[in-house]
């Protein structure tokens, strides 16, 4: 049986909704980009799975909650591992890629959106399954 611990489980989704408006990367002469100005798609796609845990959590689905939980840490390492690889390899010309590698760098946001998601892994767990058993009675005094 899997328990939900609610007040995780919203912090997390609250951190994860507000990471995305938080600066994900510097960029030298545009400034501070949030997951939207970084690739639209990838902010559609995270705030989809977002709104699936939020469905999860209020209709009580323990393990649909868990599997949008998980399923947004894998895509938390993709989007990371996607945006290293662009930031790498934009221009497709080895001199121009490495420059621009080093003028760009990674802000604040990737944190606070990891925090969320460690805290929606972290809000479910399994719990005791008592079963047909019936605690026992206090005695009346």
């Amino acid at each position: 049986m899997l328990t939900l611990n609610k007040f995780r489980a919203f912090m997390g989704l609250i951190l994860c909704l507000i990471a995305g408006f938080c600066p994900f990367l510097k960029v030298p002469i545009k400034g501070n980009w949030n997951l939207y100005q970084s690739d639209p798609r990838l902010f559609l796609i995270t705030y989809t799975i977002i709104a699936l845990g939020v469905i999860a959590l209020f209709v009580r689905k323990a393990g649909f909650f868990k599997f949008t939980a998980w399923v947004h840490l894998i895509w938390f390492v993709l989007a990371a591992a996607a945006v290293w690889f662009k930031s790498n390899n934009y221009f497709n010309f080895g001199i121009a890629d490495r420059l621009l590698a080093k003028t760009i760098h990674y802000q604040w946001g990737w944190i606070v959106w990891l925090v969320g998601v460690l805290f929606l892994i972290m809000s479910v767990q399994r719990g005791r399954n008592l079963g047909n058993k019936v605690p026992p009675e206090m005695p009346r005094v």
